[in-house]
């Protein structure tokens, strides 16, 4: 088997994790790739978890898979040691190819599984990056809905499906974890990237600070700021302020979602319900003296995505929703039999 030790980077989207994937993949002991996605897989095959719908019989697989790992040797525990193989030859196979004798994984559904990833690896390293709620929300949807905070929010209600996971997970939890808050890491990014060295056991090296020379792997996660900078910035610290300033129902908005998140939740994660809320109230009374809002990134992966909002809108009362319909039948009916 092979012998490399994995690291995880915890967080929502958006919350500044490529920086810090950045860093810590430029060391030499590093390999990272972007978002395997591997372990939310392995978490809903039906025994942790299982998913809402699947081609093939999820709920008997699930049934199935229970009953079989009831009748292991060793029970659960071998059943998670499975896993762990797996894991282990994958990640061990992509890092030792390249020398490394750490592998990073910064996929942000891992946040969810959390207590999964835990059974499979509890003497992993974790490291919990933390960032103001509204700067995560506000590059959520700037990233990926073309601004749209409302789309956004319907479609994935990231603040209350992630930072409660992630606080629950830490109140609970027996591993070893690195806090890092975002904001920090942007301001001082060489003292945190030596805490971050020493809390992994490797050496700190330069160019975990001026990463831009160190080339890397770019996910569709990862569309926008981090790949144009050499080291660490600060420039994305406030720019949340202008982008929920220059609309009023992004301050309802942002209110409504800090409720439904909750005042010890925000409080765990290192930004207290009524700072932000006195922000946001500053921000409703002040001049307008932010600046123009953030403009959405211009980009191939960006204009992917605005068209394919575009198309999304409406679509089931839409021309091109129906052909879309009439497409899809035909094309199910030639792919799913072989004659």
């Amino acid at each position: 088997m092979v012998d490399v030790r994995p690291c995880f980077i915890i967080s929502p989207p958006r919350s500044g994790s490529t920086l810090l994937q950045r860093m810590l993949g430029a060391h030499p002991d590093v390999a990272t790739h972007p978002e395997p996605h591997l372990l939310s897989q392995l978490a809903h095959s039906g025994y942790y978890a299982q998913v809402d719908a699947a081609p093939y019989d999820h709920i008997n697989a699930a049934r199935a898979l229970t009953a079989f790992v009831s009748q292991l040797p060793a029970g659960e525990a071998d059943y998670y040691a499975g896993m762990r193989a797996l894991c282990d030859t994958l990640f061990g196979s992509y890092a030792t190819s390249r020398g490394c004798s750490v592998f990073l994984d910064k996929t942000p559904a891992n946040a969810r599984i959390l207590p999964f990833i835990e059974k499979v690896y509890p003497d992993a390293r974790y490291i919990v990056l933390t960032r103001h709620p509204l700067a995560i929300y506000s590059s959520y949807a700037q990233s990926f809905f073309d601004g749209d905070w409302a789309a956004a929010y319907r479609f994935n209600p990231v603040l209350e499906r992630y930072l409660g996971a992630i606080c629950q997970w830490r109140t609970r939890t027996q591993a070893h974890v690195h806090v890092v808050a975002y904001e920090a890491l942007a301001e001082a990014p060489e003292e945190h990237a030596r805490a971050l060295a020493a809390f992994l056991e490797i050496p700190f090296v330069p160019e975990m600070v001026n990463y831009g020379d160190v080339p890397m792997t770019h996910g569709a996660g990862d569309p926008h700021q981090v790949s144009r900078h050499r080291s660490a910035f600060t420039s994305s610290i406030e720019r949340w302020k202008a982008d929920v300033a220059a609309c009023p129902e992004r301050l309802q908005l942002a209110a409504e979602m800090l409720a439904r998140v909750g005042s010890e939740t925000l409080m765990l994660w290192g930004h207290p319900y009524n700072d932000i809320i006195g922000e946001l109230e500053a921000l409703a009374t002040s001049e307008p003296t932010l600046g123009r809002a953030p403009l959405p990134p211009k980009n191939a992966y960006a204009l992917q995505r605005k068209v394919l909002l575009a198309l999304r809108r409406d679509v089931h009362q839409k021309w091109h929703g129906r052909a879309l319909k009439q497409v899809r039948y035909y094309c199910d009916v030639i792919l799913r039999d072989a004659l």
